[in-house]
């Protein structure tokens, strides 16, 4: 890959589950980096690796996107199947990934996913563009997020593309790409939610051809969203099926089965790590003292047999359902461990309900720091996969009204107006 100093800007939306590649067009609209993956062809790239032992005994062999899935899918019990990465970057308990007998550091990880991508591209990333607008959340995921720390491994895992490396707040991005829709100036509230994160900028649009057609006002943030919701589905229908809440007998007393396991296993991007020496070592001595054996071995059947891929396909395939019905069936089969159950989407509102009470004073906190009222807003764009949630889409419609409420490239808008962010000359105004 050679650097093209009069090259297009390309923007990088770098997400929790999905990654999106735009190429800038010079006043044009953007171009979208279009994958030829296994099942379809798409912009938008699994943010997953996959790792397998290589045939030629050169060690590890690997892949991203799509095909991480696909070889995953062939050949679940001698790969190693990760996902959700990025949701590590801001955390300090976060040092080395254990991946067979190799260790990889988050930068690590994200140079790899890097250099996959761009060879999944069809040439189209060959030559480097002569500047990189990198999404970045408003606040990272992580209970204690050190934003410095994720700002070391960003700039470590971007340093390959060898151009100049420019980070934007994530909902800046769909901002603009939505200023492209308006035709008279307005004030408008972002919402994007991921995968990790839940990010709002307030932003006033110009009039068309203004000099400057979007200022940014005011950003806040709260480390949940998508996976978040997915860990209270599987808090609620898998993790008692598990052992959770159960006990084990210590010293002629019964103690609670430590919670870690039961976290560690319930998030995406800690899962597959389970399956080392250590860890399977110190489930096979629990499942000794349990005081229910059976479900500690169920555990150990789940992370044995990689089946952490299809226990996500399940979740989302519930939500998603959810989403466009009022109840929906969850379904959940392999190693031995079976799991059914009808679930209302009151019950899931119900289960994600203190959730949803965070996010809304982060709408809150991006208010009060823009110094905007919610009268004072005309149009709600929301974006992100998690949007789609009827009670996601209900907090703004009781506060700003059903007529306020746009949507749409709820995968690429991101993406798309980061790029749009890389042709303008003031970029440093924009920059996080």
């Amino acid at each position: 890959m050679q650097t093209d100093a009069g090259g297009p800007a390309l923007g990088l939306d770098f997400g929790t589950t999905n990654s999106v590649v735009a190429l800038g067009t010079r006043g044009g609209t953007p171009e979208l980096v279009t994958f030829a993956a296994p099942a379809e062809t798409s912009p938008v790239f699994r943010s997953a690796l996959c790792f397998w032992q290589d045939d030629s005994g050169k060690g590890l062999a690997s892949d991203a996107g799509p095909w991480a899935i696909a070889e995953y899918m062939e050949y679940p019990l001698d790969s190693r199947f990760i996902q959700s990465f990025k949701s590590v970057a801001a955390m300090k308990t976060f040092e080395q990934a254990s991946v067979f007998d190799k260790r990889y550091r988050f930068e690590e990880m994200g140079q790899l996913f890097l250099e996959k991508l761009i060879s999944h591209a069809g040439g189209k990333l060959d030559t480097r563009p002569h500047r990189i607008v990198v999404g970045r959340p408003v606040e990272y995921a992580g209970a204690r997020p050190d934003e410095a720390l994720a700002r070391t491994r960003y700039d470590a895992m971007f340093k390959g593309f060898g151009a100049e490396i420019h980070y934007v707040y994530e909902p800046l991005g769909a901002a603009y790409s939505y200023a492209t829709r308006l035709t008279e100036p307005a004030t408008i509230l972002v919402a994007d939610f991921g995968g990790g994160t839940s990010d709002f900028s307030v932003v006033r649009v110009a009039e068309p051809g203004a000099a400057r057609r979007c200022t940014p006002l005011g950003h806040a943030g709260v480390g949940i969203a998508g996976d978040r919701f997915d860990y209270r589905i599987l808090d609620r229908l898998v993790l008692p099926m598990l052992g959770k809440g159960g006990a084990y007998k210590s010293f002629g007393k019964e103690l609670e089965i430590p919670r870690a396991y039961f976290a560690d296993f319930a998030d995406w991007s800690r899962l597959a790590l389970m399956r080392n020496r250590k860890t399977m070592t110190e489930l096979e001595r629990l499942q000794k003292t349990a005081v229910d054996p059976d479900a500690i071995g169920r555990m150990i059947a789940v992370i044995e047999n990689e089946l952490g891929y299809p226990l996500y396909d399940a979740v989302g395939s519930l939500k998603r359902a959810l989403s466009s019905g009022e109840d929906a069936h969850f379904h959940f089969a392999g190693a031995g461990l079976e799991i059914e159950a009808d679930v209302t989407r009151a019950q899931f509102e119900g289960w994600i309900a203190d959730d949803v009470v965070r996010i809304e004073a982060a709408v809150d906190r991006a208010l009060e720091v823009a110094n905007v009222g919610g009268g004072e807003i005309d149009r709600v764009f929301l974006t992100g996969g998690s949007s789609l949630i009827p009670r996601i889409r209900r907090i703004f419609v009781e506060r700003f009204g059903e007529a306020a409420i746009m949507s749409g490239g709820e995968l690429t808008s991101i993406a798309h107006g980061l790029a749009l962010i890389g042709e303008q000359d003031d970029i440093a105004a924009w920059s996080a």
